[in-house]
């Protein structure tokens, strides 16, 4: 959490959530899989045994992201600083490119076991519908009837 003074404070503040009645936990929006590997990993470490819920956004404009980032203050890692810088300019490239990318975090977090996953769309369901036939053979619900 941004707001956290470092991320042994974060995890004391979700354990103190789940000591109080937290049944599961979601992150924030994450561009690089290895931060939400190693926050899990501290959370066990620390006895929190709760489902995690992975946030996953798909960045679909460029303008957006540099204000979300500016609020949330996610690293954003080398590989999506370049995506970022690449297709800025081009809306129909930038929305595919940041599908993709999203679409490779999830098949990297289900290959590596987890199932909690949540998509932040920003109120763009087609993303979501995008993401999931992208999806339709790794997770056979996603499969539309």
């Amino acid at each position: 959490h941004p707001e956290s003074a470092d991320s042994w404070s974060d995890i004391d503040n979700m354990k103190y959530k789940v000591e109080a009645g937290c049944d599961f936990l979601t992150t924030q929006m994450f561009f690089d899989n290895n931060i939400f590997f190693n926050y899990l990993y501290k959370l066990r470490d620390a006895g929190i045994r709760v489902p995690v819920v992975a946030g996953i956004m798909p960045v679909t404009n460029a303008k957006q992201m540099e204000r979300i980032h500016k609020l949330s203050q996610a690293f954003l890692p080398h590989r999506f600083v370049a995506l970022l810088d690449k297709f800025h300019d081009n809306p129909a490239a930038m929305r595919q490119a940041g599908i993709a990318y999203a679409t490779e975090q999830i098949i990297d977090l289900i290959a590596s076991g987890i199932n909690n996953i949540h998509i932040y769309t920003m109120n763009k369901p087609e993303t979501a519908a995008e993401i999931q036939e992208n999806l339709s053979e790794i997770i056979p619900s996603c499969k539309k009837n």
